[in-house]
Parts: structure tokens; sequence; C-alpha cells
């Protein structure tokens, strides 16, 4: 039994024997109280929920109980839709993004949301993940999003005397000061994985090419190609990591990338904000992080804000009315700063201002206010034929850094992939 069932059962233990130490004292509960079971595939959170944020939300709501009760991630998707068919279903669904969530709605199994009081506190970039493709409709309400960036070792670059990059060419200028006057690997990043490549690489650096919603929008309406400039100079940018990625780059797992920066051996991580809670645990050093450098003589800038996770009500729920409640609470400024702090990495997607007591999560979040947020231009209906748009990217983008694939011949195999499923592309 895993640690999470364990705590599942001896929590629903402890609940089973209150209530049959009310039925003997012939004691009925309360006729108005709702009960409200939460489906997720976050297993790894449930001493959150269970501790801190269930409790919080009864301080204001007690006759609302509320179990979270989630599956193993890998059974998540299969067991919700037995569930479902099943009628047996909790009353709040934890939504994935895009395409499972959407076709859950389409499918009558996710109420619509318009008109829930605390949905105005979260921008339509945010909503993006959980709306019909004419965003008329949004049927979960977003919880969190990962930011992408950079970490850094500052040691390194204390011994080194370097600043943080802001453009482009200061970022080359520092990788290679680090290459030429030490020991350390400049980029801690492998091609092995695919993903890293393009999740870490193009996907990190590329908004500030493609100028954020406004490309990423422009490629599904289809005024924009993957073989315009932007795009092709997005890979350009990424074939010229390839020197400054260390010996045996091209076998580098994820794991290993993780490694090699916790040790101390690489002075930049390319990175995803949900590594801050691993570094913390790992590294026995300082580190930091900065934004995605732009391009030179740009002065805006853009992130890659992607949003991760959200939360629908079943239709089938009896109780509704309540599960509206608990939604609503979720869209208070009191939940965002406690859901962000309990787990760093993963932020608030509502617009309320959040302080969190980790550094380097509060210096992530903090760029928000000066650059404009975008999400991964594969995920939001480009990803639906086949060839598989998002899948694709891994693999181009990983060529592109072994030296396999031109930047151009990269931006030409994703787009003729996408003209053969997608009509404003065709």
């Amino acid at each position: 039994m895993t640690h999470w069932t364990q705590n599942l059962a001896k929590r629903s233990g402890v609940a089973l024997a209150g209530l049959m130490a009310v039925a003997a004292l012939g004691i009925a509960p309360a006729v108005n109280a709702a009960n409200l079971t939460i489906e997720s595939w976050r297993n790894d959170d449930l001493e959150i929920w269970m501790d801190k944020l269930i409790p919080a939300f009864n301080k204001k709501h007690p006759d609302i109980k509320v179990v979270f009760a989630p599956l193993p991630p890998a059974d998540y998707n299969s067991g919700l839709n037995t569930k479902l068919a099943g009628k047996t279903a909790g009353d709040l669904i934890t939504c994935r993004p895009f395409d499972a969530s959407l076709q859950l709605y389409q499918k009558g199994n996710l109420l619509s949301l318009n008109g829930l009081s605390g949905l105005e506190n979260f921008s339509n970039v945010a909503k993006s993940a959980w709306q019909t493709d004419d965003g008329k409709t949004t049927f979960c309400l977003p919880m969190a999003s990962v930011i992408h960036g950079f970490m850094y070792n500052k040691e390194i670059f204390d011994e080194l005397g370097l600043s943080i990059p802001k453009t482009i060419p200061e970022f080359m200028a520092a990788l290679e000061t680090i290459k030429s006057k030490s020991k350390y690997t400049p980029l801690a990043m492998g091609s092995a994985d695919q993903w890293e490549a393009a999740t870490m690489g193009f996907q990190n650096v590329g908004p500030n090419f493609w100028k954020g919603e406004a490309g990423r929008k422009a490629l599904i309406d289809g005024s924009q190609k993957y073989t315009d400039a932007a795009y092709v100079n997005t890979f350009k940018h990424l074939a010229a990591w390839a020197p400054y990625l260390g010996k045996g780059f091209k076998a580098q797992k994820y794991p290993d990338s993780q490694n090699l920066f916790t040790l101390g051996r690489a002075a930049i991580y390319p990175a995803g904000s949900w590594d801050i809670t691993t570094f913390n645990t790992q590294a026995d050093f300082e580190f930091g992080a900065f934004p995605p450098p732009v391009p030179a003589g740009q002065s805006e800038c853009y992130i890659s804000d992607h949003t991760d996770i959200a939360l629908g009500i079943n239709p089938a729920s009896e109780n509704i009315d309540a599960a509206k409640t608990f939604l609503t609470w979720m869209g208070t400024a009191a939940f965002a700063e406690m859901y962000a702090n309990s787990l760093p990495g993963f932020f608030s997607l509502s617009n309320h201002k959040v302080t969190l007591s980790d550094p380097v999560a509060q210096e992530f979040v903090s760029w928000r206010a000066k650059c404009q947020s975008t999400i991964r231009n594969s995920y939001q209906i480009l990803s639906r034929g086949e060839p598989n748009l998002e899948t694709g990217l891994w693999n181009v983008s990983a060529q592109v850094l072994n030296g396999t694939m031109t930047p151009e011949e990269a931006a030409k195999t994703s787009e003729d992939g996408l003209a053969k499923w997608y009509k404003p592309h065709m």
C-alpha cells in the first residue's frame, strides 16, 4: 500500500468511526449538510488538501464536508471515465488542460461555470485551457500554472563575476565565459528525452520571438506558419546552445540534468518552476532564477506561464450548490496564497497578488508584472491531429540541438505535419 493510500485509509477509518459513534448515540447528522468528493490525479498533495486546504474552507463553511480522493496519476483518465460512466464519480473533478477536459465537457461530464462568482478573478489566458474553442464557455476553475525560465547557481555567477543576462547576446556571452573560464558545464540540459529540448528549450525562449499570445493565436488562425521567421529564429537560438550543453548531452536524460545542476557542476538550468522543490531539497548552494532573455533591441518580454491544473463540477452531483461554493472559495486571494505556498513552483492563475515564502518561486511569479504571459503554442487545438504537433516538436527540437536537423528543416517539418490535417495550414 502506498503512502497516500495508507493516509486515505486511515482518515477514512477515523471518519467511519466517528459516524458509528454518532449513530450509537442516536444523533442524526444535519439534514442540510452537504458532502463533496474531489477526484484528482495529484496524489502527492493529499496531506496538503486534508491538513491545510479543506480545514481552511471548513472554517467558513463548516456544513460542507469535503473529501479529497485521488487516483494514481497514470490511472486517472481511465479511472475517472469509468466512474463517470458508472455514475459514481465525485462532485468535483480535477481538470487537465485543453483537450482531455474539453472532451469531458462535450460529453456532458463537466458543468458550465459561466457566471460563477470568483471566475472574474482569472484572465482569458488563465481560462483558455478550460474553455470551448470559441472562448464562450468556461468549464473548470483555473488553479495553477508552471512558469518557464532559467535557474542559475549564484556561487558560480559570483565566482566568475557574471551578471544576470537580460538579452540573448548577453546570455550567449555568459555561456561562453562559463565554458572558457571555468570547469563548469554552462547549460544543464540533454536531448535524450526530447521533451526537455522542446519544453525547456523551444517553448521557454520562443514566446519572445513570436510575441506570446499574438503569435500563438496567429498559428491557430493560420495567419502565421511555423516556417515564418519567428519560429526559424527560435530554432536558430536553440541550435546555438549546443556547444554549451557539455559532453555527452545527447545521451543525457532529465534526471541527469537535474543532478548535474544540484551537484554544483553546471551554472545554468533551463527550467520549469516545478523543479524548485527538487532543487530546494537536493542543492546545497543558493540558486536563483531569471526570465528568458530577449532578442537584442527588443523592449517587451514574454514568458511561458503554462496552464496546468483546474477544478470543475460533475453535472451528476447531488450537491452542485455546495460545489459552486467550494469553487468560489477557490477563487479567493486566501486560497491562491495558501495553495501556491504549499506547492512552490505551482502558481495561482488568479489575478490576486500572492506573496510567496519561497524566494525562487517569488522570483518566477514576479515576471508576470514585467512580461506578458502566454502558454505553450502546441497545446490548444494544434495537437489534435496526426502527426501530433507536440510530440513532433519534441523530436525536431532535439534534432536541432544534436545538429541532425537545421532550424529551417525543423520549422518546415513542423509546418508540413500541421498542414496534413489542420485546415488553416493547408
